[in-house]
Protein backbone atom coordinates (compact mmCIF):
# COMPACT_ATOMS: atom_id res chain seq x y z
CA UNK A 1 0.00 0.00 0.00
CA UNK A 2 2.80 2.40 0.92
CA UNK A 3 4.47 1.64 -2.42
CA UNK A 4 1.27 2.57 -4.29
CA UNK A 5 1.03 5.99 -2.54
CA UNK A 6 4.73 6.58 -3.13
CA UNK A 7 4.24 5.82 -6.81
CA UNK A 8 1.35 8.28 -7.12
CA UNK A 9 3.33 11.02 -5.33
CA UNK A 10 6.23 10.48 -7.73
CA UNK A 11 3.92 10.58 -10.74
CA UNK A 12 2.29 13.84 -9.58
CA UNK A 13 5.70 15.47 -9.06
CA UNK A 14 6.65 14.44 -12.62
CA UNK A 15 3.41 16.03 -13.91
CA UNK A 16 4.18 19.22 -11.99
CA UNK A 17 7.64 19.43 -13.55
CA UNK A 18 6.14 19.01 -17.04
CA UNK A 19 3.61 21.80 -16.43
CA UNK A 20 6.35 24.12 -15.22
CA UNK A 21 8.36 23.41 -18.35
CA UNK A 22 5.32 24.24 -20.50
CA UNK A 23 4.68 27.44 -18.55
CA UNK A 24 8.29 28.52 -19.09
CA UNK A 25 7.93 27.91 -22.82
CA UNK A 26 4.75 30.03 -22.98
CA UNK A 27 6.47 32.79 -21.00
CA UNK A 28 9.48 32.97 -23.33
CA UNK A 29 7.45 32.60 -26.55
CA UNK A 30 4.69 35.11 -25.65
CA UNK A 31 5.97 37.57 -23.02
CA UNK A 32 6.23 40.36 -25.60
CA UNK A 33 2.57 40.04 -26.62
CA UNK A 34 0.80 39.25 -23.31
CA UNK A 35 -0.87 42.00 -21.25
CA UNK A 36 1.13 42.79 -18.06
CA UNK A 37 -1.64 41.46 -15.80
CA UNK A 38 -1.79 38.07 -17.53
CA UNK A 39 2.00 37.83 -17.64
CA UNK A 40 2.16 38.54 -13.91
CA UNK A 41 -0.53 35.90 -13.19
CA UNK A 42 1.37 33.33 -15.26
CA UNK A 43 4.55 34.04 -13.29
CA UNK A 44 2.66 33.94 -9.98
CA UNK A 45 0.98 30.57 -10.64
CA UNK A 46 4.30 29.11 -11.90
CA UNK A 47 6.09 30.32 -8.77
CA UNK A 48 3.36 28.83 -6.56
CA UNK A 49 3.67 25.40 -8.20
CA UNK A 50 7.46 25.63 -8.05
CA UNK A 51 7.26 26.32 -4.31
CA UNK A 52 4.87 23.39 -3.73
CA UNK A 53 7.24 21.14 -5.66
CA UNK A 54 10.28 22.35 -3.68
CA UNK A 55 8.45 21.88 -0.38
CA UNK A 56 7.58 18.31 -1.39
CA UNK A 57 3.86 18.95 -0.86
CA UNK A 58 1.50 16.00 -1.14
CA UNK A 59 -0.21 15.07 -4.41
CA UNK A 60 -3.48 16.81 -3.48
CA UNK A 61 -1.81 20.23 -3.08
CA UNK A 62 0.24 19.72 -6.23
CA UNK A 63 -2.90 18.85 -8.17
CA UNK A 64 -4.64 22.08 -7.07
CA UNK A 65 -1.62 24.17 -8.08
CA UNK A 66 -1.38 22.38 -11.46
CA UNK A 67 -5.07 23.05 -12.16
CA UNK A 68 -4.66 26.75 -11.27
CA UNK A 69 -1.65 27.03 -13.61
CA UNK A 70 -3.45 25.16 -16.38
CA UNK A 71 -6.36 27.66 -16.21
CA UNK A 72 -3.94 30.54 -16.77
CA UNK A 73 -2.15 28.68 -19.60
CA UNK A 74 -5.43 28.24 -21.46
CA UNK A 75 -5.83 32.03 -21.53
CA UNK A 76 -2.23 32.93 -22.26
CA UNK A 77 -0.85 29.97 -24.24
CA UNK A 78 -1.86 31.06 -27.75
CA UNK A 79 -0.59 28.51 -30.29
CA UNK A 80 1.75 26.97 -27.73
CA UNK A 81 -1.05 25.67 -25.47
CA UNK A 82 -3.55 24.16 -25.92
CA UNK A 83 -2.59 22.68 -29.28
CA UNK A 84 -5.20 21.60 -31.80
CA UNK A 85 -5.31 17.97 -32.87
CA UNK A 86 -4.26 19.10 -36.36
CA UNK A 87 -1.09 20.75 -35.03
CA UNK A 88 -0.27 17.71 -32.90
CA UNK A 89 -0.75 15.39 -35.87
CA UNK A 90 1.40 17.55 -38.11
CA UNK A 91 4.16 17.61 -35.49
CA UNK A 92 3.94 13.85 -35.07
CA UNK A 93 4.30 13.18 -38.79
CA UNK A 94 7.12 15.71 -39.15
CA UNK A 95 9.08 14.06 -36.36
CA UNK A 96 8.36 10.63 -37.83
CA UNK A 97 9.53 11.83 -41.26
CA UNK A 98 12.76 13.21 -39.79
CA UNK A 99 13.44 9.92 -37.99
CA UNK A 100 12.71 7.91 -41.16
CA UNK A 101 14.94 10.15 -43.28
CA UNK A 102 17.72 9.81 -40.72
CA UNK A 103 17.48 6.02 -40.73
CA UNK A 104 17.33 5.98 -44.55
CA UNK A 105 20.33 8.31 -44.89
CA UNK A 106 22.66 6.72 -42.38
CA UNK A 107 21.54 3.17 -41.60
CA UNK A 108 19.06 1.24 -43.75
CA UNK A 109 17.60 2.28 -47.09
CA UNK A 110 14.77 0.61 -49.05
CA UNK A 111 15.70 -0.11 -52.65
CA UNK A 112 13.64 -1.49 -55.53
CA UNK A 113 15.25 -3.45 -58.36
CA UNK A 114 13.69 -2.27 -61.63
CA UNK A 115 15.60 -4.27 -64.25
CA UNK A 116 16.80 -7.86 -64.60
CA UNK A 117 20.53 -7.23 -64.79
CA UNK A 118 20.94 -9.32 -61.59
CA UNK A 119 18.47 -12.04 -62.57
CA UNK A 120 18.04 -14.77 -61.37
CA UNK A 121 19.71 -13.77 -58.07
CA UNK A 122 17.43 -10.75 -57.85
CA UNK A 123 14.36 -10.17 -59.96
CA UNK A 124 13.46 -6.92 -61.60
CA UNK A 125 10.01 -6.56 -63.10
CA UNK A 126 9.14 -9.79 -64.91
CA UNK A 127 6.13 -10.89 -66.97
CA UNK A 128 3.86 -13.80 -66.16
CA UNK A 129 2.12 -14.67 -69.42
CA UNK A 130 -1.29 -16.36 -69.63
CA UNK A 131 -1.82 -18.25 -72.86
CA UNK A 132 -5.59 -18.65 -72.50
CA UNK A 133 -8.35 -16.73 -70.75
CA UNK A 134 -8.93 -19.73 -68.53
CA UNK A 135 -5.42 -19.29 -67.08
CA UNK A 136 -6.02 -15.66 -66.11
CA UNK A 137 -6.57 -15.04 -62.38
CA UNK A 138 -10.03 -13.88 -61.31
CA UNK A 139 -10.76 -10.58 -59.57
CA UNK A 140 -10.18 -11.86 -56.02
CA UNK A 141 -7.07 -13.79 -57.00
CA UNK A 142 -5.70 -10.77 -58.84
CA UNK A 143 -6.19 -8.62 -55.71
CA UNK A 144 -4.30 -11.21 -53.62
CA UNK A 145 -1.52 -11.36 -56.22
CA UNK A 146 -1.22 -7.57 -56.12
CA UNK A 147 -0.83 -7.55 -52.33
CA UNK A 148 1.57 -10.52 -52.23
CA UNK A 149 3.59 -10.06 -55.42
CA UNK A 150 2.81 -6.55 -56.68
CA UNK A 151 1.22 -8.12 -59.79
CA UNK A 152 -0.43 -5.65 -62.20
CA UNK A 153 -2.56 -6.96 -65.04
CA UNK A 154 -2.25 -6.08 -68.73
CA UNK A 155 -4.85 -7.44 -71.19
CA UNK A 156 -4.99 -6.70 -74.95
CA UNK A 157 -7.98 -7.61 -77.13
CA UNK A 158 -8.17 -7.64 -80.92
CA UNK A 159 -9.88 -4.59 -82.49
CA UNK A 160 -10.62 -6.69 -85.60
CA UNK A 161 -9.94 -10.13 -87.06
CA UNK A 162 -6.54 -10.97 -88.52
CA UNK A 163 -2.93 -11.87 -87.77
CA UNK A 164 -1.09 -10.26 -84.84
CA UNK A 165 1.96 -8.26 -86.01
CA UNK A 166 4.75 -6.67 -83.93
CA UNK A 167 6.46 -3.43 -85.13
CA UNK A 168 10.21 -3.75 -84.69
CA UNK A 169 13.05 -1.29 -84.11
CA UNK A 170 13.22 0.64 -80.84
CA UNK A 171 14.37 4.27 -80.40
CA UNK A 172 17.79 3.08 -79.15
CA UNK A 173 18.50 1.69 -82.62
CA UNK A 174 18.02 -2.00 -81.84
CA UNK A 175 16.31 -3.52 -84.86
CA UNK A 176 15.67 -6.79 -83.03
CA UNK A 177 13.60 -5.18 -80.28
CA UNK A 178 9.91 -4.23 -80.30
CA UNK A 179 9.18 -0.63 -81.24
CA UNK A 180 7.90 1.74 -78.54
CA UNK A 181 7.37 5.42 -77.85
CA UNK A 182 8.04 7.23 -74.59
CA UNK A 183 4.96 8.79 -72.98
CA UNK A 184 4.27 10.67 -69.76
CA UNK A 185 2.39 8.99 -66.95
CA UNK A 186 1.91 8.78 -63.19
CA UNK A 187 3.43 6.45 -60.65
CA UNK A 188 0.91 5.48 -57.94
CA UNK A 189 -1.47 7.94 -59.66
CA UNK A 190 0.53 10.85 -58.19
CA UNK A 191 4.20 11.07 -59.15
CA UNK A 192 5.14 12.10 -62.74
CA UNK A 193 7.07 9.39 -64.55
CA UNK A 194 8.01 8.13 -68.00
CA UNK A 195 6.34 5.06 -69.49
CA UNK A 196 6.81 3.03 -72.64
CA UNK A 197 3.89 2.62 -75.01
CA UNK A 198 3.97 -0.43 -77.28
CA UNK A 199 1.55 -0.86 -80.16
CA UNK A 200 0.71 -4.20 -81.74
CA UNK A 201 -1.32 -4.53 -84.92
CA UNK A 202 -4.05 -6.92 -86.01
CA UNK A 203 -3.67 -6.54 -89.75
CA UNK A 204 -3.74 -2.71 -89.95
CA UNK A 205 -5.64 -2.00 -86.69
CA UNK A 206 -3.47 -0.87 -83.75
CA UNK A 207 -3.87 -1.83 -80.09
CA UNK A 208 -1.59 -0.23 -77.49
CA UNK A 209 -0.37 -0.97 -73.97
CA UNK A 210 1.72 1.14 -71.58
CA UNK A 211 4.24 -0.41 -69.20
CA UNK A 212 6.83 0.96 -66.73
CA UNK A 213 9.88 2.32 -68.51
CA UNK A 214 12.22 -0.36 -67.13
CA UNK A 215 9.90 -3.29 -67.86
CA UNK A 216 11.18 -5.80 -70.45
CA UNK A 217 8.17 -6.04 -72.76
CA UNK A 218 10.22 -8.06 -75.27
CA UNK A 219 10.32 -10.81 -72.63
CA UNK A 220 6.51 -10.90 -72.49
CA UNK A 221 6.29 -11.04 -76.30
CA UNK A 222 8.83 -13.86 -76.42
CA UNK A 223 6.93 -15.92 -73.82
CA UNK A 224 3.62 -15.34 -75.61
CA UNK A 225 4.58 -15.84 -79.26
CA UNK A 226 8.13 -17.26 -79.58
CA UNK A 227 8.91 -19.47 -76.53
CA UNK A 228 11.14 -21.74 -78.61
CA UNK A 229 13.37 -18.85 -79.71
CA UNK A 230 14.38 -17.81 -76.21
CA UNK A 231 14.61 -14.13 -77.16
CA UNK A 232 12.59 -11.82 -79.39
CA UNK A 233 15.82 -10.76 -81.06
CA UNK A 234 16.48 -14.36 -82.12
CA UNK A 235 12.96 -14.72 -83.53
CA UNK A 236 13.47 -11.51 -85.49
CA UNK A 237 16.84 -12.67 -86.86
CA UNK A 238 15.21 -15.88 -88.07
CA UNK A 239 12.39 -13.92 -89.72
CA UNK A 240 14.85 -11.60 -91.48
CA UNK A 241 16.92 -14.55 -92.72
CA UNK A 242 13.82 -16.25 -94.16
CA UNK A 243 12.04 -13.11 -95.32
CA UNK A 244 9.08 -13.81 -93.04
CA UNK A 245 8.25 -10.25 -92.10
CA UNK A 246 5.96 -7.47 -93.32
CA UNK A 247 7.00 -3.92 -94.29
CA UNK A 248 4.45 -1.14 -93.76
CA UNK A 249 4.21 2.58 -93.24
CA UNK A 250 2.76 3.91 -89.99
CA UNK A 251 2.13 7.45 -88.74
CA UNK A 252 3.53 8.20 -85.29
CA UNK A 253 3.56 11.64 -83.64
CA UNK A 254 2.89 13.23 -87.01
CA UNK A 255 5.75 11.38 -88.70
CA UNK A 256 5.42 8.75 -91.39
CA UNK A 257 7.65 5.76 -90.59
CA UNK A 258 8.46 2.76 -92.73
CA UNK A 259 8.81 -0.20 -90.40
CA UNK A 260 9.30 -3.94 -90.36
CA UNK A 261 6.60 -5.98 -88.66
CA UNK A 262 7.42 -9.35 -87.14
CA UNK A 263 4.74 -11.94 -87.87
CA UNK A 264 3.50 -13.95 -84.90
CA UNK A 265 1.54 -16.58 -86.82
CA UNK A 266 -1.36 -16.02 -84.40
CA UNK A 267 -4.70 -15.26 -86.05
CA UNK A 268 -7.46 -13.89 -83.87
CA UNK A 269 -11.11 -12.95 -84.18
CA UNK A 270 -12.43 -9.49 -83.31
CA UNK A 271 -12.60 -9.13 -79.52
CA UNK A 272 -10.39 -12.17 -78.90
CA UNK A 273 -7.51 -11.89 -76.44
CA UNK A 274 -4.24 -11.00 -78.18
CA UNK A 275 -1.91 -10.88 -75.22
CA UNK A 276 -2.42 -11.36 -71.49
CA UNK A 277 0.23 -10.98 -68.79
CA UNK A 278 0.87 -9.67 -65.28
CA UNK A 279 3.81 -7.40 -64.48
CA UNK A 280 5.41 -8.86 -61.34
CA UNK A 281 7.13 -6.22 -59.24
CA UNK A 282 10.90 -6.15 -58.85
CA UNK A 283 12.51 -7.35 -55.61
CA UNK A 284 12.46 -4.70 -52.91
CA UNK A 285 15.44 -4.72 -50.57
CA UNK A 286 16.72 -3.19 -47.39
CA UNK A 287 20.25 -1.92 -48.01
CA UNK A 288 22.81 -1.64 -45.20
CA UNK A 289 24.37 1.83 -45.53
CA UNK A 290 26.49 1.58 -42.38
CA UNK A 291 28.91 -1.36 -42.79
CA UNK A 292 31.02 0.04 -45.61
CA UNK A 293 31.98 3.03 -43.46
CA UNK A 294 34.02 0.58 -41.36
CA UNK A 295 34.94 -2.37 -43.63
CA UNK A 296 35.94 -2.75 -47.25
CA UNK A 297 33.30 -4.16 -49.61
CA UNK A 298 33.98 -7.86 -50.19
CA UNK A 299 34.15 -9.46 -53.63
CA UNK A 300 31.02 -11.52 -54.22
CA UNK A 301 28.62 -9.37 -52.24
CA UNK A 302 25.73 -7.43 -53.68
CA UNK A 303 26.91 -3.90 -54.30
CA UNK A 304 24.73 -0.76 -54.29
CA UNK A 305 26.22 2.50 -55.56
CA UNK A 306 25.32 5.90 -56.97
CA UNK A 307 25.99 6.83 -60.59
CA UNK A 308 26.70 10.57 -60.25
CA UNK A 309 30.39 10.14 -61.13
CA UNK A 310 30.06 7.44 -63.78
CA UNK A 311 29.72 9.39 -67.06
CA UNK A 312 28.54 6.37 -69.06
CA UNK A 313 25.43 6.19 -66.85
CA UNK A 314 25.01 9.75 -65.59
CA UNK A 315 25.07 11.34 -69.06
CA UNK A 316 22.15 9.15 -70.14
CA UNK A 317 20.10 8.38 -67.02
CA UNK A 318 21.31 10.89 -64.43
CA UNK A 319 22.16 10.21 -60.80
CA UNK A 320 20.58 6.90 -59.77
CA UNK A 321 21.13 3.97 -57.43
CA UNK A 322 22.38 0.79 -59.12
CA UNK A 323 22.87 -2.72 -57.81
CA UNK A 324 25.41 -5.15 -59.25
CA UNK A 325 27.75 -7.78 -57.83
CA UNK A 326 31.24 -6.71 -56.80
CA UNK A 327 33.83 -8.66 -58.81
CA UNK A 328 37.01 -6.66 -58.20
CA UNK A 329 38.58 -4.15 -55.84
CA UNK A 330 41.70 -1.97 -56.08
CA UNK A 331 44.63 -3.90 -57.57
CA UNK A 332 42.58 -6.87 -58.84
CA UNK A 333 42.98 -8.09 -62.42
CA UNK A 334 39.91 -9.45 -64.21
CA UNK A 335 39.44 -11.28 -67.50
CA UNK A 336 37.02 -13.60 -69.27
CA UNK A 337 38.60 -16.65 -70.93
CA UNK A 338 37.45 -19.66 -72.90
CA UNK A 339 38.11 -23.02 -71.35
CA UNK A 340 36.90 -26.01 -69.39
CA UNK A 341 35.07 -25.74 -66.11
CA UNK A 342 33.69 -28.27 -63.66
CA UNK A 343 29.94 -28.73 -63.29
CA UNK A 344 28.20 -29.61 -60.01
CA UNK A 345 28.29 -33.35 -60.82
CA UNK A 346 32.07 -33.27 -61.30
CA UNK A 347 32.09 -33.53 -65.10
CA UNK A 348 33.86 -31.02 -67.34
CA UNK A 349 32.17 -28.61 -69.69
CA UNK A 350 33.79 -26.63 -72.49
CA UNK A 351 32.56 -23.06 -72.74
CA UNK A 352 31.81 -23.33 -76.44
CA UNK A 353 29.84 -20.09 -76.92
CA UNK A 354 31.46 -17.47 -79.13
CA UNK A 355 31.01 -14.80 -76.48
CA UNK A 356 30.56 -16.67 -73.18
CA UNK A 357 33.49 -17.64 -70.98
CA UNK A 358 34.83 -18.05 -67.45
CA UNK A 359 35.45 -15.01 -65.25
CA UNK A 360 38.91 -14.98 -63.68
CA UNK A 361 40.09 -12.81 -60.82
CA UNK A 362 43.85 -12.58 -60.45
CA UNK A 363 44.29 -15.58 -62.73
CA UNK A 364 41.87 -17.93 -60.91
CA UNK A 365 38.15 -18.67 -61.42
CA UNK A 366 36.43 -16.04 -59.33
CA UNK A 367 35.01 -17.13 -55.97
CA UNK A 368 33.08 -15.56 -53.11
CA UNK A 369 29.53 -16.04 -54.33
CA UNK A 370 27.35 -18.91 -55.49
CA UNK A 371 26.42 -16.76 -58.49
CA UNK A 372 30.08 -16.73 -59.60
CA UNK A 373 30.33 -20.52 -59.54
CA UNK A 374 27.00 -21.07 -61.27
CA UNK A 375 27.75 -18.51 -63.97
CA UNK A 376 31.20 -19.97 -64.63
CA UNK A 377 29.57 -23.42 -64.91
CA UNK A 378 26.51 -22.13 -66.78
CA UNK A 379 24.25 -23.96 -64.33
CA UNK A 380 20.49 -23.63 -64.26
CA UNK A 381 19.32 -20.12 -65.12
CA UNK A 382 22.85 -18.69 -64.94
CA UNK A 383 24.08 -18.27 -68.52
CA UNK A 384 27.77 -17.50 -68.09
CA UNK A 385 29.84 -14.35 -68.51
CA UNK A 386 29.66 -12.49 -71.81
CA UNK A 387 33.09 -11.41 -73.05
CA UNK A 388 32.15 -8.11 -74.68
CA UNK A 389 33.10 -4.43 -74.67
CA UNK A 390 35.63 -3.62 -71.91
CA UNK A 391 36.00 -7.26 -70.81
CA UNK A 392 36.24 -9.02 -74.16
CA UNK A 393 38.38 -12.12 -74.78
CA UNK A 394 42.08 -11.30 -74.58
CA UNK A 395 41.53 -8.06 -72.70
CA UNK A 396 42.40 -7.77 -69.01
CA UNK A 397 41.02 -5.12 -66.68
CA UNK A 398 43.09 -3.89 -63.74
CA UNK A 399 41.10 -2.07 -61.08
CA UNK A 400 42.74 1.28 -60.12
CA UNK A 401 43.15 2.54 -56.52
CA UNK A 402 39.95 3.77 -54.85
CA UNK A 403 37.82 2.14 -57.56
CA UNK A 404 35.67 -0.99 -57.86
CA UNK A 405 34.47 -3.14 -60.74
CA UNK A 406 30.94 -4.56 -60.78
CA UNK A 407 29.02 -6.93 -63.07
CA UNK A 408 25.44 -8.10 -63.28
CA UNK A 409 24.68 -11.78 -62.66
CA UNK A 410 22.59 -11.72 -65.86
CA UNK A 411 25.69 -11.11 -67.94
CA UNK A 412 24.04 -11.19 -71.38
CA UNK A 413 21.48 -8.57 -70.36
CA UNK A 414 23.31 -6.21 -68.02
CA UNK A 415 24.67 -2.72 -68.43
CA UNK A 416 27.63 -2.94 -66.08
CA UNK A 417 31.35 -2.26 -65.73
CA UNK A 418 32.09 -3.80 -69.12
CA UNK A 419 30.35 -0.78 -70.70
CA UNK A 420 30.86 2.14 -68.30
CA UNK A 421 33.97 1.21 -66.31
CA UNK A 422 34.67 1.62 -62.61
CA UNK A 423 32.68 2.67 -59.54
CA UNK A 424 34.43 5.38 -57.47
CA UNK A 425 34.95 4.45 -53.83
CA UNK A 426 33.11 7.59 -52.65
CA UNK A 427 29.92 6.52 -54.47
CA UNK A 428 29.57 3.14 -52.76
CA UNK A 429 26.29 3.07 -50.80
CA UNK A 430 26.08 -0.34 -49.17
CA UNK A 431 25.12 -3.99 -49.42
CA UNK A 432 21.71 -5.67 -49.62
CA UNK A 433 20.42 -7.04 -46.31
CA UNK A 434 17.17 -8.77 -47.19
CA UNK A 435 14.36 -8.96 -49.71
CA UNK A 436 11.25 -7.71 -47.86
CA UNK A 437 8.83 -7.76 -50.83
CA UNK A 438 7.35 -9.54 -52.75
CA UNK A 439 6.49 -12.58 -50.64
CA UNK A 440 8.08 -15.19 -52.87
CA UNK A 441 10.68 -17.90 -52.24
CA UNK A 442 13.31 -15.20 -52.51
CA UNK A 443 11.95 -13.39 -49.42
CA UNK A 444 14.57 -13.23 -46.70
CA UNK A 445 18.34 -12.63 -46.50
CA UNK A 446 19.80 -11.21 -49.70
CA UNK A 447 21.99 -13.62 -51.71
Amino acid sequence: MFGLFASQEKKMRSHAANWLELAEKVYHYRRDVLPPAELAELQSRSAQLQAELKAKSDSAKLKLSIEALETVLRRTGGKVYPKSSLVENVEFFLVAAIVILGIRTYFVQPFKIPTNSMWPSYHGMTPEVFRTKAEEPGTVTQAVRFLAFGARARRLDAPQAGEVLIPMGNPDGRGGAAHYRVVSGRSWLVFPTKLREYTLFVNDAPVSVTVPFDFDFDWALTEAFYPASGKLEAAYATAVASGQFVVREVVEDGRRLRMRFLRTGKTVAAGERILSFDIMTGDQLFVDRMSYHFVEPSVGSGFVFRTANIPGIFNVYGDQYYIKRLVGGPGDTLEVVRGETKTSDGSSRLMASETTGILLRNGQPISGSEAFTRNNNREGLYRGYQAIEGLSFGRKVEVPPHQFFALGDNSNNSSDGRYWGFVPEKDVVGRPLMIYFPFTRRWGPAP
